[in-house]
């Protein structure tokens, strides 16, 4: 079994044999210590021992408590897609996680051309990049260069901090999180033990929150403080484009055929599901590490499941799609599943960004 696998069963308690018990208790003891050592980070910062950092243009962060699986992508790609069309220009600060150039400050995209490669800068800053015209990227582990290179060499209005939450020594003016709805702060321990990135009590950090996989129903989590406005929002699979093509189509198209459903992100199981639900029949999925580089190897393996299961075609989600194209190929015209944030009550997020900029809304949300 995949270490990845593993480890997400038995933080969920699903793995019940004494060696497993017997883990889980010495990784919830190392659980304690790091949530101390996350609480003390935080006010460091908030008394500022640790020095905090501001750009001279408006700061919204979008982030989360927990690793990986709620969404931040598409709504990263939301919030920039309101201000462009409120006539902002938008620059995205992002790390650049799994690239070569990983911890170098990079301009990705400039709004108009993508500058560096998936295999450069790492599959998120190039999706975002790609999935919206006129939104700038830049990629560093420090965040403030990053910006200050983006006012000199582009002249943004105002910055996005992607997976910005725990990143506190850039001075945000928005400070967004998304928690899922379901399971907000997953089973309530932080790592090791757990997939919290820190304790609970630092989602009162947060000016926002936006609930994840939710519905159009009054929802309230345990231990925010009522204060925070929050927004319910879902992610929604509308459709698949091709590996080489930008044309929406539905999954009603799919209906005949065998699908191989693959991908390497935080939460496989829940994209496998996603797309089972939309009516797409699939035959066998590969779930590969979240960040995946793909190579021969894993070419390979996709080949040879796709020949085993007599599929037609291949399957994978946006962000896999990115570092495919030198393999196409290979592995063929890849499908690519489109995945969009929609908000059910836009307003209270309305209201948060009219504090930064001028009226205006949420566009595509539900009313």
């Amino acid at each position: 079994m995949k270490c990845h696998v593993y480890y997400r069963q038995l933080v969920s308690g699903e793995r019940q044999k004494f060696a497993d018990i017997s883990l889980l208790a010495v990784l919830k003891l190392c659980a304690g210590l790091y949530a101390a050592i996350m609480r003390l980070r935080a006010l460091a910062y908030k008394y500022r021992i640790l020095q905090v950092k501001r750009l001279p243009l408006p700061v919204i962060s979008v982030g989360n408590i927990t690793i990986g699986g709620t969404g931040k992508t598409p709504a990263v790609l939301l919030i920039a897609r309101e201000l462009i069309a409120r006539g902002k220009r938008v620059a995205v600060l992002t790390r650049g996680y799994g690239g070569s150039l990983e911890g170098e400050t990079r301009i990705v995209s400039d709004g108009k051309s993508l500058l560096l490669t998936p295999a450069e800068a790492g599959d998120e800053p190039c999706l975002l990049a790609a999935s919206l015209p006129g939104l700038m990227v830049v990629m560093g582990s420090d965040r403030y260069r990053g910006g200050c290179l983006a006012i000199k060499e582009r002249s943004p209005d105002c910055f996005i901090l992607d997976d910005g939450f725990q990143h506190q020594r850039l001075h945000r003016d928005l400070d967004i999180i998304l928690l899922d709805a379901a399971l907000p702060f997953g089973n309530g321990w932080t790592l090791p033990a757990g997939f919290l990135r820190e304790p609970p009590s630092a989602a009162c950090r947060a000016d926002f929150v936006i609930l994840t996989r939710s519905n159009d129903v009054a929802i309230e989590v345990a231990g925010l403080p009522e204060q925070i406005p929050l927004c319910r929002s879902s992610h929604t699979l509308t459709g698949y484009t091709l590996l080489s093509g930008v044309e929406l189509h539905p999954f009603r198209k799919l209906q005949e055929k065998r699908i191989v459903a693959f991908c390497g992100i935080a939460d496989p199981e829940a994209f496998f599901k996603s797309l089972e639900s939309s009516g797409v029949q699939l035959v066998a999925t590969l779930a590969f590490p979240d960040h995946s580089k793909y190579g021969a190897r894993e070419m390979e393996a996709l080949g040879r499941l796709k020949q085993q299961s007599r599929a037609d075609c291949l399957l994978t989600t946006a962000k896999d799609a990115v570092k495919l194209t030198p393999f196409s190929g290979i592995i063929g015209d890849c499908l690519v599943a489109q995945l969009e944030l929609t908000l059910y009550d836009a307003e209270p997020l309305n209201a948060a960004l009219n504090k930064l900029f001028q009226a205006g809304g949420i566009h595509g949300a539900i009313p």
